[in-house]
């Protein structure tokens, strides 16, 4: 028989919201025990069939659990491999002195999940008992009945104040060493006094009226001069967007991010650079998660998957319908564009297919990122092969995923985890660019 639990070890209640966001989830809560109430592996049973993230990480929990219940019965509680002291079990009871059906005047999956964790509470009263759900609607409920409730924190963003932005102003250069970097390209950190700087962080040193561009190189040690460089027709209206141009064509940085508002030309400058370096790769692949209207998948639209795929796939289109509008139809730029798409040298990529396949000499980009688990983020990451630039864009108070949000989306996640990284570059993007009516709507709407 296990070993009885102290007092100040917990026993956390999973809602299937958390496994369908990370299947590792279970392996997450150190020396505490972990309970599944039997309607989440119910509720998991409905999403295994299907290409979306969703229906991956619950299959791959599902194979978790069944390779875990060879070692025991599910209905005790089971060491959780890889999870030091850490136990699992699956508990069938739901009865406790308050029931969630009659409170709420409704019988549903989660109001079950309420009666088990209430009911757990009751058996385990000399332990916390605490409910992890992404769902905000099923935290407060929970609270109302006077049970502890919590997001799922693993991965999640403490402070987004402090999110690195890849950007930053030093004043007090001196005229020398900005004149250097005019000149000769490059001039030292430590002359400047900027002490530890980021791999590929880039900076505008000012000195009065006398600034430059620079970006940090970590293989030289040194800063080295940023210009503003013309692609494919689109230039750079500010600093940051010749930053971002800047990260995007530099052979030695192999993943990007850019964060922004709308109107910031995150898209734009992505499409833009990859066709600027095209004659580096095979081929160019546009993604973006698709995120259905009215929780419907794009399996009810009408047509192959290209088809169903051209509605979400319109903002990319737009884009490059703009690149392509910078030349005359009779340009040879102008017809390259044409004649990529034809021969899919420049390609729409669903997500959900890319699992399992391995991507060499391509630049990825992947826009709309802030809706991509951190999981996912992974996974695309994973597929890398040689010579392979992934680009990711986004907005992050822009999410659509209804378990995600500003802290812990895998955009956010990857900037925080991979940030110095000496091929990793990202640029925060803040001065929107498209127009006057979309600056006044993002100030004042």
């Amino acid at each position: 028989m296990p070993k009885a639990k102290s007092k100040s070890q917990k026993i956390f209640v999973l809602d299937t919201s958390v496994l369908l966001h990370d299947h590792h989830s279970v392996n997450n809560f150190h020396e505490h025990d972990v309970a599944l109430p039997i309607t989440v592996l119910e509720e998991l049973d409905q999403f295994k069939k299907g290409n979306d993230s969703l229906n991956f990480e619950a299959r791959e929990f599902i194979r978790f659990l069944d390779q875990l219940s060879q070692s025991g019965k599910l209905l005790d509680w089971i060491a959780i491999p890889g999870a030091p002291g850490g136990r699992l079990r699956v508990e069938m009871r739901e009865d406790a002195s308050v029931d969630a059906h009659k409170i709420f005047g409704q019988h549903k999956a989660d109001h079950r999940i309420l009666n088990t964790a209430l009911h757990l509470k009751e058996s385990y009263s000399e332990r916390p008992v605490i409910l992890v759900t992404k769902d905000v609607n099923l935290r407060i409920k929970a609270r109302a009945l006077g049970l502890e409730a919590e997001d799922y924190r693993f991965g999640k963003i403490k402070n987004l104040e402090e999110v690195y932005t890849g950007k930053s102003i030093r004043n007090g250069i001196t005229n020398a060493l900005i004149n250097q970097i005019y000149k000769e390209g490059f001039a030292s950190a430590k002359e400047m006094g900027i002490s530890n700087p980021k791999a590929n962080e880039y900076f505008i040193l000012r000195n009065g009226k006398d600034s430059v561009m620079a970006c940090y190189d970590a293989y030289r040690e040194e800063m080295t001069r940023v210009d503003k460089r013309v692609a494919y027709g689109i230039k750079p209206r500010n600093a940051e967007q010749a930053f971002a141009l800047h990260a995007i064509l530099n052979e030695k940085v192999h993943l990007v991010t850019l964060q922004g508002i709308a109107g910031t030309g995150k898209t734009l400058l992505a499409l833009a650079g990859a066709l600027e370096a095209r004659r580096q790769y095979k081929q160019i692949y546009l993604a973006r998660p698709i995120v259905p209207l009215s929780n419907k998948d794009i399996g009810y639209l009408p047509g192959d998957i290209k088809s169903k795929l051209n509605p979400y796939m319109e903002p990319l289109y737009d884009n490059l319908k703009f690149i392509q509008n910078q030349y005359h139809e009779g340009d040879k730029d102008y017809q390259k564009i044409t004649e990529m798409l034809q021969q899919e040298k420049l390609s729409i990529v669903p997500l959900a297919y890319i699992r399992g396949r391995s991507f060499s000499n391509i630049c990825f980009i992947v826009d709309e990122a802030q809706n991509l688990t951190p999981h996912e983020v992974k996974t695309i990451i994973s597929r890398a092969g040689e010579g392979t630039k992934i680009i990711f864009t986004g907005d992050i108070n822009q999410i659509d995923t209804p378990y995600l949000d500003a802290h812990s989306n895998g955009l956010s996640y990857m900037v925080d985890k991979l940030k110095g990284q000496p091929i990793f570059a990202h640029v925060t993007l803040e001065k929107g660019e498209r127009s006057d009516l979309a600056n006044l709507a993002n100030e004042l709407l």
